[in-house]
């Protein structure tokens, strides 16, 4: 259920050394009937299970070996972090439209120092692509609050005169590459983007990355299995704003 590499992104043979790690734990996972599992992205992987002509970026397929199971989402190449995979319409559509409303939560690596200001416009909202964001969780992360990363492959570009800087930021809605756009609208320019959590909204521990390094993947407890199975029993398919699907 866990990979390690230090190889590029196009290196053909991580697909088959990763899928021989991963062969015996997967058996069990099947054996259990297991459907949803979290997966901590690395950078440099495509969110889909088939790779594409000619790109440079891998594919889920390099990490997991478990047949009938598809991203709730998606993050994008270059970002990493928790990404849940399932072979459950409904849970999928659960977790991806925005009018349900669950937080996704990132830590961002920004070039620059944020100040109040800054971190202010990102809670309010900023104008991407002629649209207003909606309201933002957002904080400066700093001492002990920084997230004990691995270092990513390859490195995070950064200029010595230049400081940088985490934050948190959760999110409602889930607009192309929106962390990267509303970081730069403020003048903090995003270095490396990492989704840590993801909320059920009912009451519980998020999701998160907790135990799961760079291209590792977990199926879901029997706890998180039943918070999930409730998750679509009780909304049947209605938003939060309680707006029909569709």
């Amino acid at each position: 259920m866990c990979s390690h590499d230090s190889s590029s992104p196009d290196d053909g043979s991580r697909a088959a050394a990763d899928l021989d790690r991963c062969r015996e734990p997967v058996e069990s996972t099947r054996e259990r009937r297991l459907t949803t599992l979290l997966l901590h992205k690395p950078y440099g992987v495509l969110s889909q299970f088939t790779r594409e002509s000619g790109s440079r970026w891998g594919c889920l397929a390099e990490f997991v070996d478990v047949p009938d199971v598809y991203a709730a989402g998606r993050l994008d190449a270059d970002s990493e972090g928790l990404l849940l995979l399932t072979s459950n319409g409904r849970l999928q559509q659960q977790l991806t439209d925005p009018r349900f409303g669950h937080w996704r939560t990132y830590w961002v690596q920004v070039e620059g120092v944020p100040d109040e200001q800054r971190l202010q416009q990102l809670r309010d909202g900023v104008v991407i692509q002629e649209k207003l964001t909606r309201p933002a969780k957002v904080r400066w992360l700093q001492g002990d609050a920084i997230p004990a990363l691995q270092e990513r492959t390859p490195p995070v570009r950064w200029r010595a005169s230049i400081p940088t800087s985490w934050i948190e930021l959760s999110l409602r809605e889930g607009r192309n590459r929106q962390v990267r756009r509303m970081t730069a609208a403020v003048g903090l320019p995003t270095l490396r983007l990492v989704r840590s959590s993801i909320d059920l909204m009912d009451g519980g521990p998020r999701l998160n990355l907790e135990g799961l390094a760079q291209g590792c993947w977990r199926p879901t407890t029997a706890e998180e299995q039943k918070r999930l199975t409730r998750l679509i029993s009780n909304r049947r398919g209605r938003p939060r704003d309680g707006s029909p699907p569709g």
